[in-house]
Protein backbone atom coordinates (compact mmCIF):
# COMPACT_ATOMS: atom_id res chain seq x y z
CA UNK A 1 0.00 0.00 0.00
CA UNK A 2 1.63 3.19 -1.02
CA UNK A 3 2.18 6.50 1.62
CA UNK A 4 -1.07 8.28 0.03
CA UNK A 5 -3.12 5.90 0.22
CA UNK A 6 -2.25 4.78 4.02
CA UNK A 7 -5.44 5.42 6.66
CA UNK A 8 -5.19 5.49 10.27
CA UNK A 9 -6.90 1.99 10.45
CA UNK A 10 -3.55 0.59 8.22
CA UNK A 11 -1.52 1.41 10.57
CA UNK A 12 -2.79 -1.60 13.09
CA UNK A 13 -1.33 -4.05 10.15
CA UNK A 14 2.25 -2.13 9.66
CA UNK A 15 5.44 -2.62 10.35
CA UNK A 16 5.67 -0.03 12.74
CA UNK A 17 3.13 -1.68 14.95
CA UNK A 18 5.83 -3.28 17.25
CA UNK A 19 7.87 -0.01 17.41
CA UNK A 20 5.09 1.28 19.07
CA UNK A 21 4.57 -1.41 21.25
CA UNK A 22 8.20 -1.45 22.53
CA UNK A 23 7.72 2.33 22.92
CA UNK A 24 4.83 2.30 24.69
CA UNK A 25 6.66 -0.30 27.35
CA UNK A 26 9.48 1.58 27.39
CA UNK A 27 7.32 4.86 28.00
CA UNK A 28 5.14 3.49 30.45
CA UNK A 29 7.86 1.77 32.99
CA UNK A 30 9.95 4.94 32.66
CA UNK A 31 7.47 7.39 33.03
CA UNK A 32 5.60 6.02 35.50
CA UNK A 33 8.37 5.45 37.75
CA UNK A 34 8.75 9.21 37.51
CA UNK A 35 5.25 9.77 38.52
CA UNK A 36 5.86 8.04 42.29
CA UNK A 37 8.16 10.37 43.35
CA UNK A 38 5.89 12.88 45.21
CA UNK A 39 5.14 9.73 47.54
CA UNK A 40 8.68 10.05 48.55
CA UNK A 41 8.82 13.29 49.70
CA UNK A 42 7.23 12.33 53.27
CA UNK A 43 9.04 9.39 53.84
CA UNK A 44 12.55 11.39 52.90
CA UNK A 45 11.49 14.16 55.33
CA UNK A 46 9.96 12.25 58.37
CA UNK A 47 12.13 9.04 57.75
CA UNK A 48 15.68 10.64 57.10
CA UNK A 49 14.90 13.63 58.82
CA UNK A 50 15.65 15.59 55.39
CA UNK A 51 14.21 19.21 54.89
CA UNK A 52 11.30 18.59 52.55
CA UNK A 53 13.33 21.91 50.21
CA UNK A 54 15.98 19.74 49.75
CA UNK A 55 13.34 16.65 48.79
CA UNK A 56 12.21 19.11 46.53
CA UNK A 57 15.21 20.32 44.91
CA UNK A 58 16.70 16.75 44.36
CA UNK A 59 13.41 15.90 42.71
CA UNK A 60 13.08 19.27 40.26
CA UNK A 61 16.80 18.23 39.75
CA UNK A 62 16.23 15.24 37.93
CA UNK A 63 13.77 17.46 35.79
CA UNK A 64 16.45 20.35 34.54
CA UNK A 65 19.13 17.90 33.96
CA UNK A 66 16.67 15.27 32.29
CA UNK A 67 16.19 18.52 30.01
CA UNK A 68 19.44 19.70 29.43
CA UNK A 69 20.47 15.65 28.65
CA UNK A 70 17.72 15.39 26.13
CA UNK A 71 18.96 16.70 23.06
CA UNK A 72 22.24 14.68 23.60
CA UNK A 73 20.24 11.49 23.95
CA UNK A 74 18.33 12.21 20.78
CA UNK A 75 21.60 13.15 18.74
CA UNK A 76 22.84 9.78 20.05
CA UNK A 77 20.12 7.90 19.36
CA UNK A 78 19.55 9.62 15.75
CA UNK A 79 23.08 8.51 15.10
CA UNK A 80 23.82 5.40 16.94
CA UNK A 81 20.48 3.79 17.05
CA UNK A 82 17.77 3.87 20.37
CA UNK A 83 18.77 0.38 21.47
CA UNK A 84 22.30 1.41 22.84
CA UNK A 85 20.60 4.91 24.09
CA UNK A 86 17.77 3.16 25.96
CA UNK A 87 19.72 0.34 27.77
CA UNK A 88 22.76 3.29 28.82
CA UNK A 89 19.11 5.03 30.32
CA UNK A 90 17.93 2.08 32.34
CA UNK A 91 21.11 1.09 33.91
CA UNK A 92 21.71 4.77 34.61
CA UNK A 93 18.29 5.45 35.73
CA UNK A 94 18.22 2.02 38.25
CA UNK A 95 21.81 3.64 40.15
CA UNK A 96 20.18 6.70 40.50
CA UNK A 97 17.37 5.44 42.41
CA UNK A 98 19.35 2.35 44.36
CA UNK A 99 21.44 5.17 45.41
CA UNK A 100 18.82 7.15 46.38
CA UNK A 101 17.50 3.96 48.87
CA UNK A 102 20.66 2.92 50.25
CA UNK A 103 22.79 5.58 50.91
CA UNK A 104 20.69 7.74 53.64
CA UNK A 105 22.91 11.45 52.98
CA UNK A 106 21.41 14.14 51.20
CA UNK A 107 24.55 15.29 48.58
CA UNK A 108 23.88 11.16 47.28
CA UNK A 109 19.78 11.98 46.94
CA UNK A 110 20.69 14.58 44.79
CA UNK A 111 23.36 12.75 42.89
CA UNK A 112 20.76 9.30 42.37
CA UNK A 113 17.55 11.29 42.26
CA UNK A 114 18.69 14.48 41.25
CA UNK A 115 21.50 13.71 38.58
CA UNK A 116 21.31 9.91 37.70
CA UNK A 117 17.81 9.55 37.23
CA UNK A 118 17.84 12.78 34.86
CA UNK A 119 20.37 11.04 32.89
CA UNK A 120 18.47 7.98 33.09
CA UNK A 121 14.80 8.92 32.11
CA UNK A 122 16.14 11.35 28.96
CA UNK A 123 17.50 7.92 27.25
CA UNK A 124 14.42 6.17 28.15
CA UNK A 125 11.57 8.37 27.65
CA UNK A 126 9.91 10.49 24.91
CA UNK A 127 12.70 12.27 23.28
CA UNK A 128 14.12 9.16 22.39
CA UNK A 129 11.12 6.71 21.70
CA UNK A 130 8.56 9.36 20.57
CA UNK A 131 11.52 10.17 17.79
CA UNK A 132 11.56 6.00 17.05
CA UNK A 133 8.16 6.23 16.55
CA UNK A 134 8.09 8.67 14.28
CA UNK A 135 10.54 7.71 12.13
CA UNK A 136 8.74 3.99 11.88
CA UNK A 137 5.41 5.42 10.93
CA UNK A 138 4.04 6.35 7.90
CA UNK A 139 3.55 10.79 7.65
CA UNK A 140 -0.15 9.62 7.57
CA UNK A 141 -0.36 8.20 10.77
CA UNK A 142 2.97 9.55 12.47
CA UNK A 143 0.64 11.38 15.07
CA UNK A 144 -1.72 8.41 15.61
CA UNK A 145 1.05 6.50 16.09
CA UNK A 146 2.94 8.47 18.88
CA UNK A 147 -0.62 9.32 20.64
CA UNK A 148 -0.75 5.24 20.59
CA UNK A 149 2.93 4.93 22.01
CA UNK A 150 2.19 8.07 24.50
CA UNK A 151 -1.05 6.22 25.71
CA UNK A 152 0.19 3.00 26.34
CA UNK A 153 3.08 4.26 28.59
CA UNK A 154 0.48 6.17 30.30
CA UNK A 155 -0.41 2.61 31.83
CA UNK A 156 2.68 2.43 34.09
CA UNK A 157 1.34 5.67 35.72
CA UNK A 158 -1.91 3.34 36.42
CA UNK A 159 0.49 0.59 37.46
CA UNK A 160 3.80 2.12 39.08
CA UNK A 161 1.54 4.58 41.56
CA UNK A 162 -0.12 1.58 43.56
CA UNK A 163 2.69 -0.58 43.80
CA UNK A 164 5.44 1.91 44.89
CA UNK A 165 2.94 2.81 47.45
CA UNK A 166 1.84 -0.94 48.31
CA UNK A 167 5.52 -1.84 48.88
CA UNK A 168 6.27 1.13 50.48
CA UNK A 169 3.71 0.63 53.26
CA UNK A 170 5.06 -3.22 53.31
CA UNK A 171 8.29 -3.04 53.34
CA UNK A 172 9.67 0.29 53.96
CA UNK A 173 10.62 3.39 51.18
CA UNK A 174 14.04 1.76 50.40
CA UNK A 175 12.81 -1.80 48.86
CA UNK A 176 10.33 -0.05 46.81
CA UNK A 177 13.11 2.12 45.11
CA UNK A 178 14.59 -0.82 44.49
CA UNK A 179 11.86 -2.42 43.04
CA UNK A 180 11.25 0.24 40.34
CA UNK A 181 15.34 0.40 39.86
CA UNK A 182 14.48 -3.50 38.71
CA UNK A 183 11.55 -2.64 36.48
CA UNK A 184 13.39 -0.05 34.68
CA UNK A 185 16.76 -2.20 34.04
CA UNK A 186 13.86 -4.65 32.45
CA UNK A 187 12.89 -2.53 29.60
CA UNK A 188 16.40 -2.18 28.31
CA UNK A 189 16.01 -4.94 25.69
CA UNK A 190 13.20 -3.74 23.98
CA UNK A 191 15.11 -0.65 22.94
CA UNK A 192 16.05 -2.83 20.21
CA UNK A 193 12.49 -3.19 18.93
CA UNK A 194 12.67 0.78 18.33
CA UNK A 195 15.42 0.75 15.68
CA UNK A 196 13.16 0.20 12.29
CA UNK A 197 12.60 2.00 9.53
CA UNK A 198 9.37 3.91 8.50
CA UNK A 199 6.87 1.59 6.57
CA UNK A 200 6.40 4.14 3.92
CA UNK A 201 9.67 4.12 2.69
CA UNK A 202 10.52 8.09 3.37
CA UNK A 203 13.80 7.53 5.44
CA UNK A 204 15.21 5.90 1.72
CA UNK A 205 13.22 8.93 0.01
CA UNK A 206 15.44 11.83 2.62
CA UNK A 207 18.80 13.42 0.88
CA UNK A 208 22.07 12.64 2.47
CA UNK A 209 22.20 14.10 5.82
CA UNK A 210 22.08 17.85 6.42
CA UNK A 211 24.64 18.98 9.13
CA UNK A 212 23.23 18.57 12.29
CA UNK A 213 24.19 22.60 12.73
CA UNK A 214 22.68 23.85 10.34
CA UNK A 215 19.26 21.77 11.09
CA UNK A 216 19.33 23.70 14.29
CA UNK A 217 20.37 27.45 13.13
CA UNK A 218 17.49 27.12 10.65
CA UNK A 219 15.05 25.68 13.62
CA UNK A 220 16.38 28.29 15.64
CA UNK A 221 15.33 31.06 13.69
CA UNK A 222 11.50 29.56 12.82
CA UNK A 223 9.37 31.93 15.04
CA UNK A 224 6.83 28.58 15.33
CA UNK A 225 9.90 26.43 16.69
CA UNK A 226 10.34 29.07 19.62
CA UNK A 227 7.02 29.66 20.12
CA UNK A 228 6.46 26.05 20.84
CA UNK A 229 8.99 26.04 22.68
CA UNK A 230 7.72 28.20 25.05
CA UNK A 231 4.67 26.78 25.30
CA UNK A 232 5.91 23.34 26.33
CA UNK A 233 7.84 25.61 28.79
CA UNK A 234 4.35 26.02 30.57
CA UNK A 235 3.40 21.92 30.44
CA UNK A 236 6.33 20.91 31.96
CA UNK A 237 5.82 23.59 35.17
CA UNK A 238 1.96 22.41 35.43
CA UNK A 239 2.68 18.62 35.32
CA UNK A 240 5.81 18.48 37.66
CA UNK A 241 3.83 21.32 39.93
CA UNK A 242 0.64 18.62 40.33
CA UNK A 243 2.42 15.29 40.38
CA UNK A 244 4.79 16.07 43.18
CA UNK A 245 2.59 18.52 45.64
CA UNK A 246 -0.98 17.15 44.64
CA UNK A 247 -0.95 14.10 47.50
CA UNK A 248 1.11 16.74 50.17
CA UNK A 249 -1.70 19.72 49.25
CA UNK A 250 -4.90 17.09 49.75
CA UNK A 251 -3.22 16.04 52.78
CA UNK A 252 -3.41 19.83 53.64
CA UNK A 253 -7.31 20.30 52.98
CA UNK A 254 -7.56 17.37 55.48
CA UNK A 255 -8.69 14.62 52.35
CA UNK A 256 -7.31 11.07 53.32
CA UNK A 257 -3.66 10.22 52.77
CA UNK A 258 -4.82 7.52 50.07
CA UNK A 259 -6.40 9.62 48.00
CA UNK A 260 -3.13 11.43 46.21
CA UNK A 261 -2.12 8.30 45.34
CA UNK A 262 -5.32 7.49 44.03
CA UNK A 263 -5.90 11.07 42.24
CA UNK A 264 -2.28 10.57 40.35
CA UNK A 265 -2.93 7.00 39.51
CA UNK A 266 -6.34 8.04 37.68
CA UNK A 267 -4.48 10.95 35.76
CA UNK A 268 -2.24 8.12 34.24
CA UNK A 269 -5.33 6.20 33.37
CA UNK A 270 -7.70 9.06 32.03
CA UNK A 271 -4.18 10.01 30.28
CA UNK A 272 -3.97 6.80 28.21
CA UNK A 273 -7.40 7.90 26.24
CA UNK A 274 -6.16 11.71 26.27
CA UNK A 275 -2.78 10.64 25.02
CA UNK A 276 -4.42 8.70 22.20
CA UNK A 277 -7.30 11.06 21.67
CA UNK A 278 -5.08 13.97 20.67
CA UNK A 279 -2.75 11.44 18.75
CA UNK A 280 -5.61 11.30 16.82
CA UNK A 281 -6.72 14.80 16.64
CA UNK A 282 -3.73 16.07 15.30
CA UNK A 283 -3.85 13.66 12.10
CA UNK A 284 -6.96 15.58 11.81
CA UNK A 285 -6.91 18.84 12.32
CA UNK A 286 -4.16 21.25 12.33
CA UNK A 287 -1.94 20.61 15.69
CA UNK A 288 -1.04 24.09 17.39
CA UNK A 289 -5.10 24.34 17.57
CA UNK A 290 -5.30 21.06 18.99
CA UNK A 291 -2.65 21.95 21.60
CA UNK A 292 -4.25 25.74 22.34
CA UNK A 293 -7.41 24.33 23.18
CA UNK A 294 -5.68 21.79 25.30
CA UNK A 295 -4.12 24.23 27.34
CA UNK A 296 -7.36 25.81 27.59
CA UNK A 297 -9.30 23.50 29.28
CA UNK A 298 -6.16 22.49 31.25
CA UNK A 299 -6.18 25.80 32.76
CA UNK A 300 -9.57 26.40 33.49
CA UNK A 301 -9.74 22.73 35.04
CA UNK A 302 -7.29 23.71 37.77
CA UNK A 303 -8.24 27.10 38.55
CA UNK A 304 -11.86 25.75 39.36
CA UNK A 305 -10.14 22.59 41.50
CA UNK A 306 -8.45 25.35 43.39
CA UNK A 307 -11.39 27.64 44.00
CA UNK A 308 -14.40 25.08 44.58
CA UNK A 309 -14.15 23.29 48.11
CA UNK A 310 -12.34 20.24 47.84
CA UNK A 311 -14.25 16.70 48.33
CA UNK A 312 -13.35 12.92 47.41
CA UNK A 313 -15.83 13.50 44.03
CA UNK A 314 -13.96 17.00 42.98
CA UNK A 315 -10.81 15.20 43.54
CA UNK A 316 -11.78 12.69 41.03
CA UNK A 317 -12.98 14.81 38.71
CA UNK A 318 -10.21 16.80 38.95
CA UNK A 319 -7.83 14.11 37.77
CA UNK A 320 -9.99 12.71 35.07
CA UNK A 321 -10.05 15.56 33.57
CA UNK A 322 -6.35 16.82 33.89
CA UNK A 323 -5.57 12.80 33.01
CA UNK A 324 -6.98 13.51 29.22
CA UNK A 325 -4.61 16.55 29.16
CA UNK A 326 -2.17 15.45 30.94
CA UNK A 327 0.37 14.08 28.11
CA UNK A 328 -1.60 14.68 24.83
CA UNK A 329 0.65 17.90 24.36
CA UNK A 330 4.09 15.20 23.61
CA UNK A 331 2.27 13.75 20.38
CA UNK A 332 1.17 16.81 19.28
CA UNK A 333 4.41 18.77 20.00
CA UNK A 334 6.35 15.64 18.46
CA UNK A 335 4.26 15.27 15.51
CA UNK A 336 4.62 19.09 15.04
CA UNK A 337 8.22 19.32 15.17
CA UNK A 338 8.50 16.42 12.73
CA UNK A 339 5.84 17.81 10.45
CA UNK A 340 7.50 20.69 9.94
CA UNK A 341 11.68 20.13 10.01
CA UNK A 342 11.09 16.22 8.81
CA UNK A 343 12.32 13.34 10.74
CA UNK A 344 15.67 12.59 10.49
CA UNK A 345 16.84 14.92 13.00
CA UNK A 346 13.63 14.16 15.42
CA UNK A 347 15.12 13.20 18.25
CA UNK A 348 17.84 16.66 18.38
CA UNK A 349 15.36 18.72 17.72
CA UNK A 350 12.41 17.60 20.18
CA UNK A 351 15.23 17.32 22.47
CA UNK A 352 15.45 21.00 22.03
CA UNK A 353 11.93 21.87 22.36
CA UNK A 354 11.73 19.13 25.45
CA UNK A 355 14.79 21.10 27.35
CA UNK A 356 12.43 24.27 27.38
CA UNK A 357 9.75 21.84 29.32
CA UNK A 358 12.12 20.36 31.60
CA UNK A 359 13.59 24.27 32.73
CA UNK A 360 9.76 24.69 33.34
CA UNK A 361 9.14 21.08 35.37
CA UNK A 362 12.09 22.18 37.22
CA UNK A 363 10.76 25.37 38.49
CA UNK A 364 7.52 23.77 39.27
CA UNK A 365 8.55 21.19 41.43
CA UNK A 366 11.11 23.54 43.20
CA UNK A 367 9.32 26.11 43.57
CA UNK A 368 6.26 24.23 45.05
CA UNK A 369 8.64 23.37 48.07
CA UNK A 370 10.38 27.13 48.13
CA UNK A 371 7.13 28.92 48.36
CA UNK A 372 5.45 25.88 50.55
CA UNK A 373 8.61 27.10 53.15
CA UNK A 374 8.18 30.50 52.45
CA UNK A 375 4.24 31.25 53.37
CA UNK A 376 3.20 27.69 54.27
CA UNK A 377 0.87 26.92 52.02
CA UNK A 378 0.49 26.72 48.17
CA UNK A 379 -2.04 29.26 46.72
CA UNK A 380 0.89 31.23 44.72
CA UNK A 381 1.29 28.29 42.92
CA UNK A 382 -2.14 27.08 42.57
CA UNK A 383 -2.53 30.49 40.97
CA UNK A 384 0.35 30.78 38.84
CA UNK A 385 -0.06 26.99 37.16
CA UNK A 386 -3.50 28.14 36.20
CA UNK A 387 -2.68 31.16 34.59
CA UNK A 388 0.60 29.85 32.99
CA UNK A 389 -2.11 27.82 30.81
CA UNK A 390 -4.07 30.77 29.26
CA UNK A 391 -0.42 31.66 28.15
CA UNK A 392 0.45 28.96 26.52
CA UNK A 393 -2.60 28.55 24.80
CA UNK A 394 -2.19 32.14 23.22
CA UNK A 395 1.61 30.80 21.99
CA UNK A 396 -0.12 28.16 20.57
CA UNK A 397 -2.32 29.39 17.87
CA UNK A 398 -0.67 31.08 15.52
CA UNK A 399 2.02 28.96 14.96
CA UNK A 400 2.97 28.43 11.19
CA UNK A 401 3.02 25.06 10.23
CA UNK A 402 4.48 25.06 6.74
CA UNK A 403 7.39 22.82 5.63
CA UNK A 404 10.63 24.30 6.16
CA UNK A 405 12.46 25.14 3.17
CA UNK A 406 15.62 23.74 4.78
CA UNK A 407 18.43 22.27 2.35
CA UNK A 408 16.65 18.73 3.78
CA UNK A 409 13.75 19.26 2.80
CA UNK A 410 14.76 20.77 -0.73
CA UNK A 411 17.21 18.06 -1.40
CA UNK A 412 14.26 15.26 -1.20
CA UNK A 413 11.79 17.13 -3.69
CA UNK A 414 14.82 17.43 -5.99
Amino acid sequence: MSAAAQTPYSFWRSPALPVVIAGALILSVAMGIRQTFGLFIGPFSFDRGMPITLVAFAIALHNLVWGFAQPFAGAAADRFGSAPVVAFGAITFAAGLSLAALVPSGVFLILGMGVLVGIGISCTSFGVVLSAVGRAASGQTRSMAMGIASAGGSLGQVLMVPLAQGVQQASGMSFALLVLAFAILATAPFGIALDRQADDGSRAQESPATPLREVLGIALRHRGYLLLALGFFTCGFQLAFIATYLPGYLFLCHMPAALGATALALIGLFNMAGSWTCGWLGGRYRQQYVLGWLYLIRSVTIAAFFLLPKSPASVVVFAAVMGLTWLGTVPLTSGLVAKVFGVRHLGTLFGVVFLSHQIGSFLGAWLGGFVFDLTGSYTLLWSATALAGLFAALLHFPIDDRVVASPETLGAQA
